[in-house]
């Protein structure tokens, strides 16, 4: 399998992330790891269940506060300040379950994260239904969902729900995208369509993605770099051949004597 190449640049890196330990009743979920992310990379943070990936996701965005280590976005600080404040200095996130509000429209959902970044959404007098439409129909174009925006979450196959939930984390024009197992519960095709959506973005639009996954076939067909972690640490990063080969990694996965299989999708199979 080819590679998916990764993007020349010598830009400072847009994420920096040095020392970053948490513990939890005295144990390590994460143990001083540090990597940096490129503007207009896709970077996979895998590991085994418990590795401490979503503990790191949950740092970077502000759910929980580093107890030790920084983490730096274009050079400032996000360890202390809180989720809305992170969404408000440009950082996206999307979820494992995507979160979408069910009895609302699909365009009502991305107006609704309009009202929050703009500090508005206890303001009840104010219909959602009336706010920044086209700034939410913009967004919704962007994932090829324009056409559904007047349907109910609700009524919406899985995939459609995902990539609503990619509208809403588009709609302030992040810098950095966080995203949470993107693709679960999702069929193979709707896997490809999603990551090769993402794919694009990150190209048109110079912004960064920092994704957890389980299904190693989309890890090697769409990142650009990978950084493995296994009981707080990191211990391997690379490009995906290079983690494909990586002895550690594999141990850590599988045991000794067996190795990844190769991916079902291939880059080559992909269009962006």
């Amino acid at each position: 399998m080819n590679a998916m190449p990764k993007p020349a640049t010598t830009a400072a890196p847009l994420l920096r992330v040095s020392g970053l330990g948490k513990s939890f009743g005295g144990v390590k979920a994460v143990d001083g790891i540090g990597f940096d992310l490129a503007p207009g990379e896709l970077l996979a943070l895998i590991g085994p269940n418990g590795a401490g990936k979503t503990t790191t996701f949950n740092m970077v965005n502000g759910q929980l506060c580093a107890d030790v280590g920084s983490i730096e976005l274009a050079g400032q600080e996000l360890v202390g300040r809180r989720p809305r404040e992170i969404w408000r200095m440009g950082v996206g996130r999307t979820f494992q379950i995507a979160e979408t509000f069910a009895s609302l429209t699909v365009i009502e959902n991305v107006q609704m994260a309009l009202l929050s970044q703009d500090g508005k959404l206890f303001s009840m007098w104010r219909r959602a239904a009336h706010y920044r439409r086209d700034d939410a129909m913009a967004a919704l174009e962007l994932v090829g969902m324009g056409t559904q925006a007047e349907r109910p979450c609700n009524v919406l196959a899985y995939g459609d729900v995902k990539r609503v939930e990619l509208a809403i984390a588009m709609a302030n024009d992040p810098k950095l995208l966080l995203m949470d197992e993107p693709t679960a519960g999702m069929a193979p095709k709707e896997r490809n369509e999603l990551m090769a959506l993402t794919r694009k973005l990150v190209a048109d639009r110079g912004m960064s993605v920092l994704f957890t996954e389980h299904s190693m076939d989309v890890v090697f067909a769409y990142a650009h770099r990978i950084i493995v972690l296994a009981r707080g640490r990191l211990i391997a990063e690379g490009a995906p051949q290079e983690i494909r080969d990586h002895a550690k990694v594999q141990e850590v996965y599988f045991g000794s004597g067996k190795t990844f299989e190769k991916p079902v999708l291939q880059v080559s199979e992909v269009t962006a």
